[in-house]
């Protein structure tokens, strides 16, 4: 690989690492509109393993936001990111395939319980793997799939 190659690579790897954390920021702060810009316009996502649905990008931006919203806290934790960028004869390609585990701290709304006065325990959390696809577009890397394999929840019991 010559060292423009390396090069390349280094910035589209670093690209999509920032493409990865804008993903959990906008699920977390509810930034919908963020969450779309994150994908290509045929991008899907699939979160059947969690108890969600398969859909479009937006499909999926309209479920996520009704589910989430019975979550006064949300924090996801991505790491362990494997990104293997595509090759086209010799060079970076326009795909790639990332893997990243989550752990998904969650606190259920409660009317009244949660004042805004101050951080809260979670009582919900999840955690798994994501399988990420993107793609170069003219606008920089895009999401072009996620599916989420969940491993795990925790659920505990109302403590106020």
């Amino acid at each position: 690989m010559t060292q423009r190659a390396e090069h390349s690579t280094v910035m589209d790897r670093l690209a999509i690492d920032d493409l990865i954390t804008g993903y959990a920021i906008a699920v977390d702060d509810g930034d919908w509109p963020g969450y779309r810009a994150l994908f290509t316009e045929d991008g899907r996502a699939d979160y059947r393993s969690a108890g969600g649905i398969e859909g479009s990008t937006e499909e999926i931006a309209v479920w996520l936001a009704d589910m989430l919203s019975h979550f006064s806290v949300r924090q996801h934790l991505v790491v362990n990111r494997r990104i293997t960028v595509g090759a086209r004869d010799g060079a970076p390609g326009d795909t790639a395939a990332i893997q990243a585990d989550y752990l998904n701290p969650m606190r259920l709304a409660r009317p009244g319980t949660d004042t805004g006065r101050g951080p809260t325990a979670p009582d919900y959390t999840c955690a798994g793997r994501y399988a990420f696809a993107a793609r170069r577009t003219t606008d920089g890397w895009r999401l072009t799939g996620v599916v989420v394999h969940e491993k795990w929840r925790e659920v505990l019991p109302a403590t106020d």
